[in-house]
């Protein structure tokens, strides 16, 4: 990610190199570099050679990397249609240059929007998992919590934990439960739908928020990921593969209370989860309001 964000950089500063260049030509009447006025010259630019070479690699999987590529591309058209009136001697339409100028900024625009979403995953990643962070999880729900008082849709919250992840610790080593963690999160990003996340809590603990889905519907997929989960293979140089099962407490965030309490409730019923045996998913309801959530040694 880091190596992206620099290539990203380096593009983008090729690029405003270029536009430099591009307004030189355009003020003081020079010949144009024929690259500019091709019919691919967006593919012939440095930024266009990144982007449709490394670029693409790298940013495939960005929801604003085909806006890039638009933008670019259209940002092109217009300086050729500007550069080929420079070469006719024919004056520049004040639309024309507006309508490069308006592309250039809409460009830059969507580069930044790229380049601010990788510094925010980049700083948010769990180093071990590869999942966010808590750090970011507060902005997000909240991000969705607009929605829901909008009532554009429910968004189910699920707090996890790993059943007696001490005992993998204590018995086959912290390397092998760092192993697991990465396993079961690997396994849950793989199987959510995009626009779902999961963050890593804290220890062995996850939250997963499940946006546009009632609680039903959550409660269905969350017991489905459970079960999954459990009948995942852990191996253990030397020693036989185990499993390892989790458990799960639901809640929808809730429009009229501030995120943290939505948690909270959650929490409490994955406690309450535990307490009835583990290796389950428990919808939050009223009665779970004086639960304590203190963790257990064997947790």
């Amino acid at each position: 990610m880091r190596t992206a964000l620099k290539e990203l950089e380096q593009a983008s500063y090729n690029h405003d190199q270029w536009a430099e260049m591009l307004y030189s030509t355009l003020i003081c009447r020079l010949s144009p570099d024929q690259r500019d006025i091709a019919e691919d010259a967006h593919r012939l630019c440095r930024f266009g050679q990144w982007y449709y070479n490394f670029g693409i690699a790298e940013f495939e999987r960005n929801p604003g990397f085909v806006e890039i590529g638009i933008e670019h591309e259209r940002m092109h058209q217009a300086a050729a249609h500007l550069l080929r009136a420079t070469m006719d001697g024919t004056p520049i339409a004040t639309v024309d240059y507006e309508r490069f100028v308006s592309a250039l900024k809409r460009l830059r625009l969507e580069i930044a929007t790229a380049q601010h979403e990788l510094r925010d995953a980049l700083y948010n990643v769990d180093p071990l998992t590869g999942t966010p962070s808590r750090i970011g999880m507060l902005t997000k729900l909240r991000e969705e919590q607009v929605l829901v008082k909008r009532k554009l849709r429910a968004c189910v919250i699920a707090m996890m934990d790993l059943d007696r992840f001490k005992t993998v610790n204590d018995t086959y080593g912290h390397v092998v439960g760092d192993k697991v963690l990465i396993a079961v999160s690997a396994y849950i990003m793989a199987h959510l739908r995009p626009y779902d996340r999961l963050f890593r809590y804290g220890g062995e603990e996850f939250l997963v928020c499940l946006p546009d889905t009632d609680l039903q519907t959550g409660h269905a997929v969350i017991d489905r990921l459970r079960e999954e989960l459990g009948g995942l293979s852990h191996e253990a140089q030397g020693r036989d593969a185990f499993h390892i099962t989790t458990s799960f407490g639901l809640t929808l965030l809730d429009a009229d209370m501030p995120v943290e309490l939505s948690i909270e409730r959650a929490d409490k019923a994955l406690y309450a989860a535990k307490a009835a045996g583990r290796n389950r998913s428990v919808i939050w309801d009223s009665s779970m309001s004086t639960l304590r959530t203190e963790p257990e040694a064997s947790a």
